[in-house]
């Protein structure tokens, strides 16, 4: 306990920058989860259009929507890189 203590000025700040890196490390594999599951809905939705699952009007509303999104994620993380 006393050597926790006399560390802590050394420990305290590497374990926010520890921290911090997780966090930066989350927030970019959520953006790239976001971006492969539209591109995964969009080939879904394909595949289900193809097979005749999906009408061709609901096809392309959804496809619409979800290139929307694609685009509007790619945009945001384009904004964060500068």
């Amino acid at each position: 306990m006393i050597i926790r203590l006399l560390t802590l000025p050394i420990t305290g700040p590497l374990g926010g920058i520890v921290w911090l890196g997780k966090k930066i490390q989350e927030q970019v594999d959520t953006e790239v989860d976001d971006k492969e599951n539209l591109s995964k809905k969009l080939l879904a939705l394909q595949l289900a259009f193809d097979m005749g699952e999906v009408s061709e009007e609901d096809f392309e509303e959804q496809e619409e929507e979800l290139l929307l999104a694609i685009q509007a994620a790619e945009e945001e993380r384009l904004k964060e890189e500068e």
